[in-house]
């Protein structure tokens, strides 16, 4: 697993010796989308009001300050769960170009598809940190859809070295996932046949101790 320090805009060349497993720290411009804003892309076939191509992909639903000056300060940021936006994701990459998408746990096998068609990568930051995450904001530079709520609206910011991002899903479509359900099957197997081998123990002591009570 290795380390990797990537800016937008973000090329495919950037993510090509990314892999599953491997920690990214991103900086550049971050656009924040959940559900309704994903609706609208894909459902609704709007336009989104920027151009998100080679950006970064933020699922979250900041708590925001407003300033003077219908200026804005996020002061609290957190990933909101990926899988809600599996049914979108893989429409929302191919028309907008996002090459990074930040979010919390796994995405599914159409969103690896997606991501290996359309080069772009998938990416977790860890639950509980929020706090953490805005102090690498640099600059909230734009909201749009705010008709959708706060935590709805698509919020573009600034960030320096926001991470650790795990890769869950790299170019190549290769899933994390995946791995972690291998692993849970692994496991469960070798519990069954470590519970199997005691009980074969357990079956071989009771006999020889009936057979020398029998003595």
């Amino acid at each position: 697993m290795k380390g990797h320090r990537i800016e937008t805009p973000i090329s495919v060349e950037d993510l090509a010796e990314i892999r599953v497993g491997d920690t990214v720290y991103l900086s550049g411009i971050v656009v924040t989308a959940r559900d309704m804003a994903h609706r609208r892309v894909v459902v609704d076939k709007l336009k989104p009001p920027i151009d998100l191509s080679g950006l970064a992909l933020f699922h979250a639903g900041p708590i925001v300050r407003r300033l003077e000056d219908d200026l804005w300060k996020i002061v609290s940021i957190g990933p909101t769960t990926s899988m809600r936006m599996e049914s979108y994701e893989d429409e929302f990459i191919r028309r907008t170009g996002v090459k990074l998408i930040i979010g919390k746990g796994f995405m599914g096998e159409k969103t690896a598809k997606a991501c290996k068609r359309y080069g772009a990568i998938v990416t977790l930051y860890p639950g509980g940190c929020a706090a953490l995450a805005s102090k690498c904001i640099r600059d909230v530079l734009g909201v749009y859809w705010l008709d959708l709520g706060i935590p709805e609206a698509m919020w573009v910011i600034r960030v320096e070295d926001l991470g650790p991002l795990t890769v869950t899903i790299d170019l190549n479509g290769e899933n994390l996932l995946n791995r972690r359900i291998e692993e849970i099957e692994s496991s469960r197997g070798d519990v069954v046949n470590g519970l199997k081998r005691e009980a074969r123990r357990i079956r071989t002591r009771r006999s020889y101790e009936n057979a020398a009570g029998g003595i």
